[in-house]
């Protein structure tokens, strides 16, 4: 299946100027991104693991905004004290 994206006119030339000759733009795209091709990975994890990975990455973020909305609380804190 083929899906379509929007990109701004200024990134499409710039992932046009980094593109390399015999590459298509989904190539340049996995190369820029440094995206693995799904091949390269299918059949790595049981559904039982990548089910576990998704939930411990939820988890990881969960954490990152707790500490994020901390972080933002004591700066808005510190300003009114000023």
């Amino acid at each position: 299946m083929v899906k379509t994206i929007r990109v701004s006119e200024e990134y499409h030339e710039w992932l046009n100027a980094h593109k390399e000759e015999d590459e298509t733009m989904e190539e340049t795209l996995r190369r820029m991104t440094r995206g693995p091709h799904p091949s390269d990975v299918a059949g790595l994890l049981t559904e039982e693991e990548a089910e576990d990975a998704k939930e411990a990455v939820g988890r990881l973020r969960g954490r990152d905004r707790d500490r994020l909305d901390a972080a933002r609380s004591a700066f808005k804190d510190g300003a009114k004290g000023e």
